[in-house]
């Protein structure tokens, strides 16, 4: 038997208990009520007879007469006569008059007249009236007994009584109307409590799913170890945006705490999440503090009914700082093989030489090469950056630019010294920067070009990269992040060029964490207006620089400042300026 159906067996019988019992109390004040105003009327009238002149007047007489009153004077006197009207105006059992001595004055049975009464009658006489249920020989009946007394004097002693009884079938004559109230009413709680219990099942049932207890406990048990046991964050929404449950992995990757009740947007979660949450999307590369996260929103349905949003987060923060240096390691190794190839190229031009005999002219041709020193990257300008790692990325982005047809230099103003202390940041940022450039400027005119500059300004990097490329327009949406764009080369989406999918708005938000920033310094359009006031104000090199004219490098200008990167205690010995 379903947990529902017991619930509503329970309190059916419950009901039914308290209705039971209720009914039968009332049942018992409603014929202690019946008894209460029968003793009260049979009261009353015996009272009005007792005080009436000629009772009191004919009770007093027969009270003096020291003889006993005969059956025949007493069956048509007045006294007999009053009492049978009054029996039958007012529907009693009996109406009875005794003298001081009990003899019956008056009495419904005319032969039981001059004959003492069968009930006692001295706390009567005493002065007291006697209310009470009584078996008389014309049966049980609610009788009130009250004092006559004498005409001439209320503190006199009683002369007689007055006795009149209700027979039971009369008393209780409402008791069947008072029983079918009763059980009407009782029937009307019943099917309300029914009812109210069918409606609790069906809310019972609509908040659980249909789940019983021993469902929702293992499904809590299991929960708990599901959510426990994840390394993945998880957050559940309802239908209105609340968060009803956070497990501890999601709140220490977004940073929340007691988010239970409130919605995300209240705890102040990434915008990009909120976007993700509202869209029923996923979201890769989001900046949360210090993490770089991966949010996948999915929706909650059952029996057609919307349960909400779970929202799954994952950490990609050591898999985002590992990609970076794969990066590093790949632009290195890049730049690696074509030192290798050019090396290997110079060998065998000297083995050449000496093979054809030409001794002098291979020691002539190696002694070039030692002055000349380490294959030089076809970068312009490059000799400018003290740094190895730097000198190496930027060259290796310089020969992936090359197959495209677009020549990368460095500004020709730049200065660089220290060596770099934070590698994996610039060089992603660096990386999308560039990339970025170069694929506006294969959607620009010839010659297509890109130029770098690199400057130190204590222990911050600043660096500006510019092209070639047609511009952007949409400057305010350009650092905000767009799902599943790709790059169109057609006529009429130049503009689209930058700001592509997670390369600015992840390079702004990793410069961002280290209380950096990127920023558009030109937006290269003709029809624009020029944001070289939104240069850094702080640093050098916010404009194009070098050698590179205006009509070469006429696209967009990115500048950008990366703090504590450069270890200013051990400047670079591999270039001196």
């Amino acid at each position: 038997m379903r947990f529902s159906t017991r619930v509503v067996m329970l309190q059916t019988v419950t009901a039914v208990a308290v209705v039971a019992v209720c009914a039968v109390v009332f049942l018992l004040i409603g014929i202690q009520q019946l008894r209460t105003e029968a003793e009260n009327s049979a009261l009353n009238i015996a009272r009005t007879v007792a005080v009436d002149p000629q009772v009191r007047a004919d009770v007093a007489e027969a009270s003096a007469d020291p003889g006993t009153p005969q059956a025949a004077d007493l069956r048509d006197g007045e006294l007999q006569r009053l009492a049978g009207a009054v029996t039958e105006r007012t529907g009693t059992l009996f109406v009875v008059i005794t003298d001081d001595h009990g003899i019956r004055l008056a009495h419904p049975d005319a032969d039981a007249l001059g004959q003492p009464v069968s009930t006692d009658f001295r706390e009567v006489l005493a002065g007291k009236e006697v209310v009470t249920w009584q078996q008389g020989t014309l049966g049980v009946s609610a009788r009130a007994k009250v004092p006559v007394l004498p005409p001439d004097g209320e503190g006199a002693a009683p002369v007689g009584e007055v006795s009149v009884g209700f027979e039971p079938s009369s008393v209780f004559n409402d008791l069947p109307t008072l029983i079918a109230g009763i059980v009407a009413a009782a029937a009307a709680a019943l099917l309300l409590a029914a009812f109210s219990a069918m409606l609790l099942r069906r809310r019972w049932e609509r908040l659980t799913l249909g789940l019983q207890p021993e469902e929702l406990v293992a499904l809590v048990q299991n929960q708990a170890a599901v959510l426990d046991g994840v390394g993945d964050g998880v957050v559940a929404l309802d239908e209105h945006g609340l968060v009803r449950l956070c497990n501890e992995t999601a709140r220490g990757l977004l940073g929340l705490s007691e988010p239970e009740g409130r919605s995300l947007a209240d705890l102040g979660v990434a915008p990009a999440i909120l976007v993700a949450v509202r869209e029923k999307t996923a979201g890769d590369g989001i900046v949360s503090g210090e993490r770089v996260l991966y949010v996948d929103a999915q929706p909650v349905r059952r029996d057609g009914r919307d349960l909400g949003t779970v929202l799954i987060v994952r950490d990609r923060t050591d898999l985002m700082a590992l990609s970076e240096r794969l990066e590093t390691v790949r632009a290195m190794t890049s730049a690696l093989r074509v030192q290798r190839h050019e090396f290997a190229n110079r060998l065998h031009v000297a083995a050449g030489l000496l093979d054809a005999g030409r001794g002098p002219e291979a020691r002539e041709f190696l002694g070039e090469q030692l002055q000349r020193g380490p294959v030089d990257y076809p970068v312009e300008n490059i000799e400018l950056i003290g740094d190895a790692l730097l000198h190496a990325l930027i060259g290796a982005h310089a020969l992936e630019a090359g197959e495209r047809g677009v020549r990368v230099s460095v500004a020709a103003d730049s200065l660089l010294l220290s060596p770099l202390g934070d590698v994996e940041d610039v060089a992603a940022v660096l990386g999308n920067l560039v990339d970025n450039a170069v694929r506006a400027a294969v959607a620009g005119h010839e010659p297509r070009r890109v130029s770098i500059g690199c400057y130190g300004d204590g222990a911050d990097l600043v660096l500006t990269v510019s092209d070639s490329g047609p511009g952007v327009a949409e400057t305010d949406d350009l650092f905000r992040r767009r799902e599943g764009s790709r790059v169109d080369t057609s006529a009429g989406a130049a503009d689209r060029v930058h700001g592509l999918g997670v390369g600015l708005p992840l390079s702004r938000e990793l410069a961002r964490r280290h209380g950096g920033d990127v920023w558009l310094i030109a937006s290269g359009r003709p029809d624009a207006d020029e944001l070289d006031s939104r240069a850094d104000p702080a640093g050098p090199g916010s404009g194009r620089g070098g050698s590179d004219t205006e009509e070469d490098l006429s696209g967009a200008v990115f500048g950008a400042r990366l703090r504590n990167v450069l270890d200013i205690t051990s400047p670079s010995k591999d270039h001196a300026l």
